[in-house]
């Protein structure tokens, strides 16, 4: 799937809701889609982030 589809990503759309079976009223639609977009984009850009072979993950998170 990809953000620049728009076929794909109300289709997405259509069948997570059917799945979760969750009311999706037409209003909501644009908002749902922008969410979903954002998210596609910004997911992409952590997926394409180049890391070393030898990079390991935190073992303890803090804020």
């Amino acid at each position: 799937m990809t953000a620049t589809n728009p076929d794909h990503l109300d289709d997405y759309i259509d069948a997570a809701a059917r799945a979760m079976a969750l009311p999706l009223e037409d209003g909501w639609r644009p908002a749902v889609r922008a969410n979903l977009d954002v998210s596609l984009r910004l997911a992409r850009l952590v997926d394409e982030f180049p890391l070393p072979d030898d990079a390991v993950s935190a073992a303890i998170y803090s804020a």
